[in-house]
């Protein structure tokens, strides 16, 4: 059973570099839509890899230090051509660490007219027609017509694990193959849907067997992913610190991507009265507890139950909560009214989710 210390603050609000970048995006929109509009002034040697095509030195390099004020983790990407409305794309690379900044940074957003016509994004979208492009990396150009992927399903993990290919990679770094498979990727699925279904990604430099091309991924991670619509637990049995019998459940599979602003870790430890000689539950405990729980499921997207751990008298619930929700002040009263014992809650800030890897099978 782990032990959390509540800090004295916890909330996870959106920092006042989020609304100082809105601030300033609202006065520097015009003069980035006009840029855009005039393209790059080299359209021949542009580069299809670079974010903001067309933007001044001056305005990109001012749009990353908004950025980098966020976080200096972020990056930014700037899409839309011919008839497609502008986006901007703020995404933290795929670490989980950051997914829940991005959110707060695109629900800050403007929206409606006050957007004038631009989509925001907390992480990469997909965008199959690029999968049809070049892609230029440093001093290289790769046409990923020619990008193959071989494709394992792991149900037992709702994985697909990847192995990507293309012939030019037997002549570029290990940095950029993997570049070209991660934009691929994302490309094909979305970054969230990456983080969510993909698993091992190596590279090979001789074309997998039965390999597929890139627009195939969805129809196979739409397969894998199928027996998951609803909500499934993991059981487990082990021992307590003291040598007695332990049950664990772990909702599987559990995303990130799914919660992205439920950044902090709340364990509910609660004690309960009525148990057999192994210290397990029985009624009317084990019903109480089961009531508890029910009322854990309604707390929405606010927060999320994760794993339960059972033994020794104490039933520990883990979830991941919204710190600016107002959730944790519903989850103290609901410890409170626990009638076999002192409930206690405790919280961590846990924005990567570290704390379910031990978990995870």
């Amino acid at each position: 059973m782990g032990i959390f210390r509540r800090p004295r603050e916890a909330s996870a609000a959106a920092p006042p570099a989020i609304s100082e970048f809105w601030e300033w995006w609202a006065q520097a929109r015009p003069t980035i839509e006009a840029s855009l509009a005039a393209g790059p002034e080299q359209s021949e040697e542009s580069d299809p890899a670079v974010p903001g095509e067309g933007l001044s030195a001056e305005t990109m390099e001012e749009l990353s230090r908004r950025v980098h004020k966020i976080h200096p983790g972020l990056q930014w990407e700037i899409g839309g051509a011919d008839d497609r409305n502008p986006s901007l794309t703020v995404t933290g690379g795929g670490d989980p660490e950051l997914r829940g900044l991005t959110e707060r940074w695109a629900r800050s957003a403007p929206a409606g007219s006050a957007a004038g016509g631009w989509s925001f994004h907390p992480s990469r979208q997909a965008d199959p027609e690029m999968l049809g492009q070049d892609l230029i990396l440093g001093d290289h150009e790769f046409d990923l017509e020619y990008v193959r992927l071989g494709m394992r399903a792991d149900a037992d993990r709702a994985r697909v694990h990847i192995t990507a290919y293309h012939p030019d990679f037997l002549f570029v770094s290990e940095e950029q193959q993997l570049q070209v498979a991660l934009n691929v990727l994302h490309w094909a699925l979305g970054e969230d849907d990456v983080a969510r279904w993909v698993g091992e990604i190596t590279i090979a430099t001789e074309a997998p067997i039965d390999s597929l091309p890139p627009s195939m991924l969805s129809a196979v991670v739409e397969q894998i992913s199928e027996p998951f619509a609803e909500p499934a637990w993991l059981t487990g049995e082990g021992r307590t610190p003291r040598g007695h019998p332990a049950r664990l459940g772990a909702r599987f599979p559990l995303h990130r991507q799914d919660y992205p602003l439920c950044d902090l870790h709340v364990a509910i430890s609660v004690p309960y009265a009525n148990s057999n000689p192994d210290r397990l539950p029985v009624e009317p405990s084990s019903g109480a507890l089961r009531a508890f729980e029910k009322k854990l499921a309604r707390l929405g997207d606010r927060a999320v139950l994760a794993v339960r751990e059972t033994g020794d008298g104490l039933r520990v619930f883990h979830l991941y909560a919204d710190p600016d929700s107002g959730v944790i002040s519903e989850l103290d009263q609901l410890a409170a009214g626990w009638p076999e014992g002192k409930a206690k809650v405790a919280s961590t800030n846990d924005p990567g989710w570290r704390a379910l890897a031990p978990y995870q099978p």
